[in-house]
């Protein structure tokens, strides 16, 4: 659920500004719930654990048999105060790779400009533990970065890479480069892939039943017979059912909100047109009902005594 202080700053977020359009507003809402949704998401409260987090990194590296839970380092940005910037998934690999992975259900390459900021921050975190100056003229030691993402969707004839020169600069050649592979659902019996599938069946179940417990108890059965992430479900299915019901929780509260505000928007603008043609008096008010259906006869006469008392 969420909490008073989530609400005021959302709200605050929203008012501070009236003469923004609602459209802007609802994009204002909708960024806070995608960041809201990847914060609680099953991704992270999944990979938070050790022991599935080098599951996904021998995914990535098959060759490194020798890889242990010790030789990984959990450096996910959780909170930085100048933006509240957090990326998904942070890890180091025997202090020679840095590997950030998100995961995305809805397609877009702006992933990539994001991956920078989040890369430049996790350097620059890197840097401060390992007590690196890097304004000193000795070289700092750094790990080599790899950039995925996780897409959750269909694939279609997306890429397998993407890169923000290509993106975002046709293909020039600039002075800074963004590359990320994207992983999408295969036939291999992986910790990624069946993440993929898990999240496949919850979408599925959606459609089905609706933004429900039903749904989310299904997407846990299906994906326990279908030995999709059991072993975590079966150790944490009381957790992931409070993740995913309180996902629902925030969006239905988002959902409400912004269908009130386009309600408000849309009763604002029908109360200018109204008082525009009061004003031409040319029209007696039950006509005037009939452009503007959204204003009773009753608000009409209100409306009317406000013209009137300026003029």
């Amino acid at each position: 659920m969420w909490q008073e202080q989530d609400i005021s700053y959302l709200m605050s977020q929203i008012f501070r500004n009236r003469g923004v359009k609602v459209q802007d507003d609802t994009k204002q809402i909708e960024e806070v719930m995608a960041k809201r949704t990847a914060k609680n998401s099953v991704f992270l409260d999944l990979f938070q654990n050790k022991s599935y987090l080098l599951k996904l990194y021998k995914t990535l590296h098959p060759e490194d048999t020798t890889a242990t839970e010790d030789s990984l380092t959990d450096v996910t940005i959780t909170n930085v105060l100048t933006d509240n910037l957090y990326n998904d998934l942070g890890f180091i690999a025997n202090n020679k790779l840095m590997i950030l992975v998100e995961a995305q259900s809805t397609w877009t390459v702006n992933i990539l400009v994001r991956v920078l900021l989040y890369l430049a921050q996790s350097y620059h975190e890197y840097f401060q533990r390992t007590c690196q100056d890097y304004y000193k003229s000795r070289k700092v030691k750094m790990p080599k970065p790899e950039l995925y993402v996780i897409f959750t969707g269909n694939k279609g004839r997306k890429p397998d890479k993407i890169s923000l020169s290509k993106e975002f600069f046709e293909g020039a050649d600039i002075d800074i480069e963004v590359k990320a592979k994207v992983i999408y659902e295969s036939d291999t019996d992986d910790i990624i892939n069946q993440y993929i599938i898990f999240c496949k069946v919850f979408n599925e179940q959606t459609k089905k039943h609706g933004m429900t417990q039903k749904a989310v108890t299904e997407t846990i059965r299906i994906c326990k017979d279908r030995n999709v992430l059991k072993e975590y479900l079966l150790d944490r299915e009381k957790e992931v059912v409070t993740i995913m019901m309180s996902l629902f929780d925030d969006e239905q509260i988002m959902k409400s909100f912004i269908k009130s505000e386009r309600h408000e928007a849309a009763q604002e603008s029908a109360r200018e047109t109204a008082k525009r043609m009061i004003e031409k008096g040319k029209m007696s008010l039950e006509e005037i009902a009939d452009y503007v259906p959204s204003l009773s006869l009753e608000e009409l006469k209100e409306l009317e005594a406000e013209v009137m008392q300026l003029a």
